[in-house]
């Protein structure tokens, strides 16, 4: 396994930088849809894919699981993900990739991802999926939450050329699919689809900046932004693409059972 460190070029890591806590395409009230979806007890062993900084990490153990495993590829947010969560027995985070977690087939209740399959090519996509099917019980969940687009009958000369001013501006090969595309991978390697929400990506916008940082926080956000050049001419070359493509970008949480 190659051991990665954090590529601060990325968008999501500029973000985070500037201290953005809330990095998912669907905004808090998307994370939290998929999480409340997943209906999580003190009795299911859960499993997060790619948990970054920890935010939704945090939300998860709030629901009191029997048990969390953090799987993360980069070094560097492993080490900080074991520092902010020290303490707590039932974390473990392993600096090991999601379609290659080392975990026991049949074993874990409830798996989730976000903002991570839709950064894959299309083969990554399916070996990650493949794997939280190997490694999910019977009748386990799981559940994602990623870039979307809209409507189904998308034309791929615009799908490429989204795909390019991502990639461009974030500095990531990001590939988002149509909600129709995202669940027809799920189903290819064995999943129903139990439930699917939509919201709008307004990762950069005012109100969802808010609604997920708060105000005050928001605030010091656009400060430390404006302060910031190089990050600043960065942040704003993403939100010009995300406004350009608006209409055609959107989030999904997407929760499917092994069958």
């Amino acid at each position: 396994m190659e051991n990665k460190v954090m590529n601060t070029e990325q968008g999501h890591w500029i973000l985070a930088k500037m201290g953005k806590r809330v990095l998912r395409p669907g905004g808090k009230e998307l994370t939290e849809m998929l999480v409340n979806g997943l209906a999580i007890s003190n009795q299911d062993n859960f499993v997060e894919f790619a948990p970054g900084i920890g935010y939704t990490a945090s939300v998860i153990l709030s629901k009191n699981p029997k048990s969390y495993k953090g799987i993360e590829l980069n070094q560097e947010a492993v080490a900080n993900l074991k520092i902010k969560f020290q303490g707590n027995s039932q974390v473990n985070f392993i600096n090991r990739s999601a379609s290659d977690t080392g975990i026991a087939e049949n074993s874990i209740d409830k798996v989730i991802g976000e903002a991570m399959l839709t950064m894959q090519a299309e083969h990554r996509k399916s070996e990650i999926i493949k794997e939280a099917y190997r490694i999910l019980k019977k009748g386990g969940l799981y559940g994602i939450h990623e870039l979307g687009l809209h409507p189904d009958n998308f034309a791929p000369e615009l799908k490429s050329s989204i795909q390019r001013g991502l990639a461009e501006t974030i500095k990531v090969n990001a590939r988002p699919l149509t909600k129709v595309e995202w669940c027809e991978l799920l189903e290819k390697e064995g999943f129903k689809i139990k439930a699917v929400h939509e919201t709008p990506m307004h990762l950069l916008r005012a109100k969802r900046m808010i609604d997920d940082e708060g105000l005050f926080r928001t605030l010091k956000i656009g400060f430390k932004i404006m302060t910031h050049p190089k990050a600043k001419n960065r942040i704003f070359s993403m939100r010009k693409v995300f406004e350009k493509y608006e209409k055609q970008m959107v989030a999904y949480a997407i929760i499917a059972e092994k069958v």
